[in-house]
């Protein structure tokens, strides 16, 4: 059954049984396993820099990044060190060693939502690209305002599928680009330091690019999106999963906190304008990230999901 759009900004997902993950790529988008997802309402696009701009005009919010960073979330960083900020993008002059991501995120005191880049830069001529410098407290809490709530994996991984093959590849099919053309706002050349893509090392305003079989834009590409599982570094069919999340999520959160941290991890899906074939070939449905709850850069955003 094709999903049902209703007004500009939303889709019904009627919902099914689909084959989750991957064996082709990383380790941990194994094993392939049967999932069901119930009918779910899903944000058409990803939440634009205009509509957390209201949201924040409504509440008053304070995002994660422009808050200083908890003294006991890290011990023995000075003040000075814990000014509020967040991870800036920075292409590099050549090639470098792939395996040291340092080499193309700085840290970057200032920045956030309204300055993705730090202070001198600005949204104003990107209210209709995805907002970014939003954490997972962020992006739950517009969630909430919006009367919505963020996806889960099996419903993000599901709606990026669009209703297509759920054996190919991509979204699209088994080709990264089918024909020479770019599907999604991801890296094209060389990574990190020649992109000669549409839009360069950037977001691009939502909608850029067709919309998948479900009428979903963006679901891969332009920013890795949060959602609301903890990470593992394998999936669990349900039934198998060691720690049950609706009953102890206490010890599924600690289970996903990198080793010596105490601050848990989300699954973001759906790749950005920074996954590259020769480093991160992960603008595919199945492909996932684990990110720390605190953690906002120029490359994470957000949708909004419902229950039906």
């Amino acid at each position: 059954m094709t999903p049902r759009p209703i007004g500009p900004d939303r889709v019904l997902v009627t919902g099914g049984t689909f084959r989750m993950g991957s064996v082709s790529f990383y380790p941990d988008e194994r094993p392939v396993h049967e999932r069901v997802v119930e009918p779910f309402w899903i944000d058409r696009r990803e939440v634009t820099n205009a509509d957390f701009a209201r949201f924040v005009a409504d509440t008053g919010y304070v995002t994660v990044a422009e808050r200083p960073l908890g003294v006991a979330d890290y011990p023995g960083v000075t003040a000075a060190e814990r000014a509020p900020g967040a991870l800036v993008f920075t292409p590099t002059p050549g090639p470098v060693d792939l395996s040291d991501w340092s080499r193309w995120w700085r840290w970057q005191p200032g920045a956030q939502w309204r300055r993705p880049e730090g202070p001198g830069s600005s949204i104003e001529d990107r209210m209709d690209h995805p907002v970014v410098q939003v954490a997972y407290e962020d992006a739950s809490a517009y969630a909430r305002w919006a009367g919505a709530r963020l996806p889960t994996e099996a419903e993000h991984e599901y709606a990026a599928r669009g209703g297509g093959d759920d054996r190919a590849a991509f979204a699209w099919g088994d080709e990264p680009y089918p024909d020479g053309t770019a599907r999604a706002n991801t890296w094209i050349g060389r990574f990190p330091y020649d992109d000669r893509g549409r839009f360069g090392a950037s977001t691009a305003p939502v909608g850029s690019y067709p919309a998948n079989g479900y009428g979903l834009l963006d679901m891969v590409g332009n920013v890795w999106e949060w959602t609301s599982d903890y990470y593992t570094p394998r999936h669990h069919p349900p039934g198998v999963a060691p720690v049950d999340a609706q009953q102890r999520p206490n010890l599924l959160a600690a289970a996903s906190a990198e080793p010596g941290s105490r601050i848990p991890r989300r699954v973001l899906k759906g790749g950005s304008y920074l996954c590259s074939p020769d480093y991160c070939l992960r603008f595919r449905p199945a492909a996932r990230s684990p990110q720390a709850d605190d953690t906002s850069t120029t490359h994470i955003g957000f949708r909004c999901a419902r229950d039906a």
